[in-house]
């Protein structure tokens, strides 16, 4: 399985993190109401609902897939010297096949939202726009790559809302500051994972994760009353980055740092959990929670970094 050229495929896709994708697209469902509207009325028939759910997670998992996967077109120059057993470097994908199969996920994610409505068109060509810049330019800028990465996951999660696109043009749209921050932490973070050495940057990182965890807290607080619900989740994702953050801190080493990044990326599931039952309910976070045994299972047999 491991040699063949299927999975040569898939490894540039990072299937673990593609999950996480989908965990936006259902968390920003039910920040838009979608999923209490669906349980609530199911006796009608929701049908059209469900629908949509469905195209906006086919989208995303076309656009998030083509993303990265563009990211190792990009890179294998570099990856040749860091990271020869990457796909294309090792030779079991070509990078002209990579290219074209990363073009294809990006317009297949398109036409998936363009099912929707025009708002969810819109905002996946923004998507499929930001991750090509961050692949090919953004990366390299010390200041606005992390932000760059960020805007991709901020639109990610947007794309999920905009099953209700009026929303899309309110002050709703200031929650994908929550991805846009946590996904720049990361990102910021993840600079140390080949040559270690960027306490300051771990130190920005561990700060970042705290506003996020309570932004989230006031956000339930402000939505009703059931904020206590969100609690767990948040307490979840705390156990789930902070450990081997402050490990990395301690040590600065690079596999460490790249161990506390792979933790990170594999809790944007948890960070989504918590944003749909600040919103919908414990229980529509318990049913996006169930994306990370998934994505766990899948992170044993392809990179996540």
């Amino acid at each position: 399985m491991r040699s063949s050229p299927v999975f040569a495929f898939l490894q540039l896709t990072r299937p673990a993190n593609v999950i996480t994708a989908i965990a936006d697209i259902w968390a920003g469902f039910a920040i838009a109401g979608g999923w209490t509207y669906m349980l609530s009325n199911w006796e009608l028939g929701t049908g059209d609902f469900w629908q949509k759910l469905a195209w906006l997670s086919l989208s995303t998992i076309g656009l998030y897939a083509g993303g990265v996967a563009f990211n190792d077109v990009f890179d294998s120059e570099l990856d040749a010297k860091e990271r020869p057993e990457r796909p294309i470097p090792s030779g079991r994908v070509s990078r002209n096949a990579a290219a074209w199969m990363s073009t294809i996920l990006l317009i297949l994610g398109i036409l998936a939202a363009s099912q929707v409505n025009v708002v969810s068109f819109g905002l996946a060509i923004l998507v499929a726009i930001l991750a090509v810049t961050y692949d090919y330019w953004g990366k390299h800028q010390f200041y606005f790559g992390p932000i760059n990465m960020g805007m991709c996951r901020a639109g990610n999660l947007l794309l999920g809302i905009s099953v209700a696109p009026e929303l899309i043009h309110s002050h709703m749209s200031l929650i994908g500051l929550i991805p846009l921050i946590y996904v720049a932490a990361i990102t910021m973070i993840s600079r140390g994972e080949v040559h270690g050495k960027n306490r300051n940057a771990l130190f920005g990182g561990a700060a970042m994760y705290g506003i996020i965890i309570l932004s989230i807290f006031m956000l339930s607080y402000i939505n009703g009353p059931t904020y206590l619900e969100t609690i767990p989740f948040l307490i979840g994702l705390g156990i789930m980055i902070f450990p081997p953050l402050l490990k990395a801190i301690r040590t600065q080493d690079p596999k460490l740092i790249g161990k506390s990044v792979k933790a990170a990326v594999i809790s944007l599931i948890i960070l989504n959990a918590s944003l749909a039952a600040a919103f919908a309910g414990w229980k529509i976070g318990v049913f996006v929670l169930l994306l990370l045994p998934v994505s766990l299972w899948l992170a044993r047999k392809f990179a996540v970094t």
